[in-house]
């Protein structure tokens, strides 16, 4: 760290950090609103209860969309107990500060979900979590073999602590910070390009991460690298995707599917093809895919 010496250097110049760190609620760029150093309700707001036994509270971003994919993949291989409703929950406006959301993820971060076949409810948070429960609970896209079922782990967790650095880092700093800041910009480019090459070099000898069989791994994956390899933060050309020939077949096999093709629909607030709240298999008839 820059010592008050060479603050000059620092950005903005002349900054110091101080002995005691305070909350400016100005700074924080395009998501200062809903970002703050507590945890907690700010408002009292119950949440909608549909008819089926799991309730998703969620957001179409690539977390939410992770669980969506999955439960939509197990519906279509016949589990018919994963029916789902899926209630949009506004980030942007700060409905995961209500009451009734913080009641099952004290985290204030999408997506949320509650299964109600169980006796009390299991309330569920952590999109990982959600995926490894969906998967024993149904005995699917999980595998028993022991070194498959710890490579779908290790891909999983992989994922999972690695992702931040995409968005939070990379993502923040390229797309949302208020303002460009080189070396911020470059650390988390070249991260994001180390991890794409991991994936990349992994799967020049697999078809999906855990090897020959697509897996909770990949549809936590998916989500994040598909959509840095398609259209996140504009910034394809920047981080010269195309080197990822491996990643780019892997992404076209899992984005094929017609379940993963639902589940990206559900909670998505942009688009076509985009279905804000999904109640029924059916409400997926009335969304224009716009083709």
């Amino acid at each position: 760290m820059a010592d008050e010496a060479d603050a000059t250097r620092n950005q903005p110049a002349g900054y110091v950090p101080p002995a005691v760190w305070t909350w400016d609620k100005e700074n924080g760029g395009q998501f200062a609103s809903i970002n703050r150093p507590i945890s907690g309700a700010t408002k009292e707001q119950e949440l909608p209860v549909g008819k089926h036994p799991f309730q998703l509270y969620s957001m179409g971003t690539p977390n939410g969309v992770k669980v969506t994919i999955m439960l939509e993949e197990l519906l279509a291989a016949g589990h018919s107990g994963a029916e789902y409703d899926a209630w949009l929950i506004k980030i942007g406006e700060g409905d995961q500060f209500g009451s009734g959301f913080v009641a099952i993820n004290p985290n204030s971060k999408i997506p949320a979900m509650m299964d109600y076949s169980t006796n009390p409810p299991t309330r569920l948070f952590e999109s990982g979590s959600m995926l490894i429960y969906l998967a024993e609970k149904f005995g699917a896209f999980l595998p028993t073999d022991h070194y498959k079922r710890a490579e779908t782990f290790n891909w999983l967790m992989w994922q999972m602590g690695s992702a931040p650095f995409v968005g939070g880092g990379f993502g923040h700093f390229y797309a949302y910070a208020p303002f460009k800041i080189e070396y911020a910009i470059n650390r988390y480019a070249m991260e994001t390009k180390r991890q794409l090459h991991v994936l990349d070099t992994h799967l020049a000898e697999h078809e999906y991460l855990a090897g020959d069989e697509y897996t909770i791994a990949d549809m936590a994956t998916f989500p994040w690298y598909g959509s840095i390899m398609s259209d996140a933060y504009k910034a394809q050309e920047f981080l010269s995707v195309h080197e990822y020939t491996n990643v780019q077949r892997w992404m076209d096999q899992i984005a094929a599917r017609e379940p993963v093709k639902r589940g990206r629909m559900v909670n998505r607030t942009f688009g076509p093809p985009a279905l804000a709240e999904r109640h029924d298999a059916s409400d997926f008839d009335k969304v224009d895919a716009g083709s």
